[in-house]
This record gives structure tokens, C-alpha cells and sequence, in this order.
């Protein structure tokens, strides 16, 4: 990622990011994964209305749910594992048949199908270890009378960061942003049968020019999409990805790129792909998952995790508050770090970097966040309502920067606080 840390600002770079369709096999493992963990949550509200208790007299409770599900798919296999803890029983073969053939592998002449691969359930038990630091936090173990946000701890250690910038109207990077929007349109035409040829594995590349810390055109597009045998000739599929893909993003985006290098499927053929042309896994996807590359990343995965894991929650918690600096004109770019300990509920440390572009002093962007935003994980969970099962939907063309209702962490609704905060009327 540039420096831009120094006082020279006048200066041109190219920044490249890529996106990966629904149908990559890493993007499967992540959406098989996060549906495993939708279809738990969903299942053990209900037990939790219904008033269920099992065997030992242990009731059913939304709150007790633990998930860290694992994917791996390869030609005719796949295998799930993981730890979890529920009381609710899930159809975890037919989860996963039915995301496979949702995302359109759903006959052998696609080289992968949902509906007769092999599905194998390795999944067994959380740890009680584990299980013990997230029930019962360092910060209040052993104390009666204990405040509920302050009895969840995190549900591992690590850092996570946050990212936003004003250069599109989503408060993402442009390149990371117009490579997803490329990746869904290509998955868009294929069902709506516009481009019937097509089939659901594809990656997606745009590199941009920036000049003077903005982005000031597109550099080079590289889509590559896996395809019918009988279409031979890429330059139908190149027209077509002018036509049907690349200008209707591109009419949605305020930047030249009809100059811009155009690469499709540069190999000269893409027929075998999905998990028979590569093995897919869970969470080998964190940087599309992200920012592109711009902005620093924790290292943790998303996908298949539940919301006590701050790998997942405090990731999306950190976007939230970076969004929100950025819409409150505090800053035009802002990146947050967050760090926890396994079991501890407070943060270790919050860390605000504005690389430069800040309205008002860093330290007074930190002190107004602190203030704002309570980014324990239990009061993360209330606030941006993590408990629902909307997370298969996470699991392909990002986690940041879409327009859905149920991304609570893209809400900018803490601008006003924060203004204030700061000493700004607003």
C-alpha cells in the first residue's frame, strides 16, 4: 500500500485489487460455511421460543450458539468440519448440496454436482477450554452480580482493522470496489441467462491510477470466466463483457476507463474451473472479503464463524467506526485497529490512522470513538444485532460496501455523536 504518511502528496501510483465470483471454489467453502452457521442460529431461535430443554434440563438459548465451520471442496468432494456448540440439529449434507447447486453447479457437464457429490461431516464439539473465556469473561470471572456486556469475552486473540475512504460513495477503496461490483454483474448475467454460456467460477481484476492521493482512471480490467466448451472464440466473450458487464458498473462509477487494458480469460480458455480445476477452503479469500489490499488486515477469516468471534464481529465493528469517521467529515480516509484477548472482554487497544488526511487532531478522532462506541464483543452483538441468520449472503462479493439493510456495520449512524464529540456543530 503507498505511504502516504509523508507531506508529498503529489505524486501517481497504480493500485490493483481483484474479486472472485460465487462460484470460485474458495468462495463456495466460504458461502457452505456461513450457511451452516445461518441454519444453527435459525434453527436454535426457534428451540429458544419454543422453550426447548434437552436431556440434562439445559434450555435452549440463542446465546450459547458457538460456530467455527470449515469447508474444503475438491472435484466430487466435499468435506465440512469444525467445532460447534448447539442444541439444534442442522442437515449439514443438505446445506451444503443446496449452495452448490444455488450457485449453478448442479450437473456433471459443469465439472461439479450438488446433487451427487460426496458430502463428508467431520464437525464434533467446541472446546470447553475455549468455551469457558467467551461464557464467562476474565473481566467479571467469579463476581454474582455481573453486567451481561461485560460477561461475554472475546472469542479468540488477534487484531482487526477497519477501513473507509471518501473516494466512492460506498467509503470503499475504488479498485476493490469496481472489481466486486464486476464479480456480482458476472454472476448476474449468468442467471438471469443473459449470458447463458457462462458458468459460475470467475476472477475479476482492476488496477486504477491515482494522482495526488485520488482516483483518476482505470488502468487495466482483467476478467476471467469460466465458460461453455463450445464458445471458443474469446472475442465474443470479450464483447460480451464489455457490453453486459463491464459499462453497466462502469455507468454506476464517477471515472474515465474506456482507455483502460482489457484482459479476458488471457489464457485462451476457461472451461474447467469450480473444485474440479482447484481445491476451494474457507477463508483463503480474507483480502476480497476486505479492502483490496488497502488497508491493513488482521489475518483472520470471516466465514463460518459466529459472532462471539471477534476475528468476525470486531472486524465488522471496526468498519463500522471508520465508515463513520470518514461520513462525519472528521477525516477522508481512516483506518482502526482494534486487539483482544481470548476471554477478556474490553479491547486491548483502539488505534485510529488517518493517514494524513484528518479534519481535526487524531487524538481527538480516538477520544470521540471511545466515547461513541462500546466494542466489547457482547455490546458489538447488540449493536449491529449479529445474532440473525444473514451471513451466507456475506460470504461472496465482500463484506464491506454493500446496500443491504441487514449489513447493520455499513449503517453511518453514529456521525452526529461523533461530531459532537469532537466539538463540531453539526
Amino acid at each position: 500500500m503507498p505511504d502516504d504518511r509523508s507531506t508529498n502528496h503529489a505524486r501517481t501510483y497504480l493500485f490493483t485489487s481483484e474479486s472472485v465470483t460465487e462460484g470460485h471454489p474458495d468462495k463456495i467453502a466460504d458461502q457452505i460455511s456461513d450457511a451452516v452457521l445461518d441454519a444453527i442460529i435459525a434453527k436454535e431461535a426457534v428451540l429458544e421460543e419454543q422453550g426447548y430443554v434437552d436431556t440434562d434440563g439445559v434450555p435452549a438459548k440463542l446465546e450459547n450458539v458457538r460456530c467455527a465451520c470449515e469447508t474444503m471442496l475438491t472435484t466430487g468432494m466435499v468435506m465440512i468440519s469444525g467445532e460447534i456448540r448447539t442444541q439444534a440439529y442442522v442437515d449439514v449434507q443438505e446445506i451444503a448440496r443446496r449452495v452448490i447447486c444455488r450457485i449453478g453447479y448442479d450437473r456433471a457437464k459443469y465439472g461439479f454436482d450438488g446433487t451427487t457429490c460426496g458430502v463428508i461431516n467431520m464437525i464434533h464439539g467446541q472446546s470447553p477450554d475455549i468455551a469457558q473465556g467467551v461464557d464467562e469473561s476474565y473481566d467479571v470471572r467469579g463476581e454474582a452480580d455481573v453486567d451481561p456486556l461485560e460477561k461475554i469475552g472475546a472469542g479468540d486473540q488477534g487484531m482487526m482493522f477497519g477501513y473507509a475512504t471518501n473516494e466512492t460513495a460506498s467509503y470503499m477503496p475504488m479498485a476493490h470496489y469496481i472489481a466486486s461490483r464486476l464479480a456480482e454483474r458476472l454472476a448476474e448475467v449468468r442467471h438471469n441467462g443473459t449470458l447463458a454460456y457462462l458458468r459460475p467460477d470467475g476472477k475479476t481484476q482492476v488496477t486504477v491510477r491515482y494522482e495526488d492521493e485520488a482516483p483518476v482512471g482505470v488502468e487495466t480490467i482483467v476478467i476471467s470466466t469460466q465458460h461453455a466448451p463450445e464458445i471458443e472464440d474469446m472475442s465474443i466473450i470479450e464483447r460480451d463483457m464489455v457490453e453486459h458487464v463491464i459499462a453497466p458498473v462502469m455507468a454506476s462509477v464517477d471515472i474515465p476507463w474506456r482507455d483502460a487494458a482489457l484482459y479476458v480469460n488471457p489464457t485462451g480458455r476457461f472451461v474447467v474451473g469450480g473444485p474440479m480445476g482447484d481445491t476451494g477452503l474457507t477463508g483463503r479469500k480474507i483480502i476480497v472479503d476486505t479492502y483490496g489490499g488497502m488497508g491493513r488486515h488482521g489475518g483472520g477469516a470471516f466465514s463460518g464463524k459466529d459472532c462471539t468471534k471477534v476475528d468476525r464481529s470486531a472486524a465488522y465493528a471496526a468498519r463500522w467506526v471508520a465508515k463513520n469517521v470518514v461520513a462525519a467529515g472528521l477525516a477522508d480516509r481512516c483506518e482502526v485497529q482494534l486487539a483482544y484477548a481470548i476471554g477478556v472482554a474490553r479491547p486491548l487497544s483502539i488505534m485510529i490512522d488517518t493517514f494524513g488526511t484528518a479534519h481535526v487532531a487524531e487524538t481527538t478522532i480516538e477520544q470521540a470513538v471511545e466515547q461513541v462506541f462500546d466494542l466489547r464483543p457482547g455490546a458489538i452483538i447488540r449493536d449491529l444485532d449479529l445474532r440473525r441468520p444473514i451471513y451466507e449472503k456475506t460470504a461472496a462479493y465482500g463484506h464491506f460496501g454493500r446496500e443491504d439493510p441487514d449489513f447493520t456495520w455499513e449503517r453511518t449512524n453514529r456521525v452526529d455523536e461523533l461530531r459532537d464529540a469532537c466539538g463540531i456543530n453539526a
